[in-house]
C-alpha cells in the first residue's frame, strides 16, 4: 500500500476529510497530543488551521503537507520551525496518519518524501522530531527513516493532566 503513498501541499478543501478523521480518532491520538478545544474537531476549525499553516507557508516557516493514498486524504506530515538562515537551515517534521490507514507503511513513505522535500525544495541541513517516550511506533518511522535518537526534552509536552518527557531526533539530510 504504502507505494501509492503521496504527499503534496495541504489545501482549503482537505478541511472536511482532516475533520473527519481527527474526530473518528480522537481517544487513539489522545495519549500523543495535547488536549483540543471543540472546534477543532470540526470543517470549519480544519479551514481555519489550514488558513493559519498557509499564511506560515507563504512566510517560510512551516510546510504544511497531507499524506494520500491514492487520492484519499489519510493524514499529514508537516515541517515546522523552519530556520532557513545559511548556518541553520533545519526543520522539524511532525505527522498522523489515520487509524483507518495505519500499520501499511504510509507513515514511513509520507517521512521519506517530506524529508525530499526539506532538501530539495527547502535547502535544509538537518531535520529534527521528538516523540513521546512510549510511541514506540513512532520511532520506528523514524529510524528508519535515518533519523538517531540525541536526547530527552525533559517536561517538554502537556498531556493528560501532566508533563511529558519527549525523545529528541535528528538527520543530516543529504546523507
Amino acid at each position: 500500500m504504502a507505494d501509492s503513498t503521496r504527499i503534496r501541499l495541504i489545501e482549503p478543501a482537505d478541511a472536511a476529510p482532516i475533520a473527519a478523521h481527527r474526530v473518528r480518532d480522537v481517544e487513539a491520538f489522545r495519549p500523543w497530543e495535547p488536549d483540543m478545544p471543540e472546534g477543532f474537531f470540526t470543517a470549519e476549525g480544519q479551514a481555519e488551521r489550514i488558513d493559519r499553516l498557509l499564511a506560515g507557508y507563504r512566510a517560510g516557516s512551516v510546510w504544511p503537507g497531507v499524506v494520500l493514498a491514492g487520492e484519499e486524504v489519510i493524514g499529514q506530515v508537516t515541517v515546522g520551525g523552519i530556520l532557513p538562515q545559511p548556518h541553520l537551515r533545519r526543520g522539524s517534521v511532525g505527522y498522523w496518519i489515520a487509524s483507518t490507514a495505519q500499520r501499511q507503511g504510509h507513515a514511513g513513505r509520507a517521512v521519506e518524501l517530506a524529508l525530499g522535500v526539506m532538501t530539495d525544495e527547502l535547502g535544509l541541513h538537518r531535520a529534527e522530531a521528538s516523540t513521546g517516550l512510549e510511541n514506540t511506533a513512532s520511532q520506528r518511522v523514524l529510524r528508519r527513516n535515518g533519523f538517531s535518537p540525541y536526547g530527552v526534552a525533559h517536561s517538554s509536552i502537556f498531556l493528560q493532566g501532566r508533563w511529558r518527557d519527549g525523545l529528541l531526533w535528528e538527520r543530516i539530510l543529504g546523507d
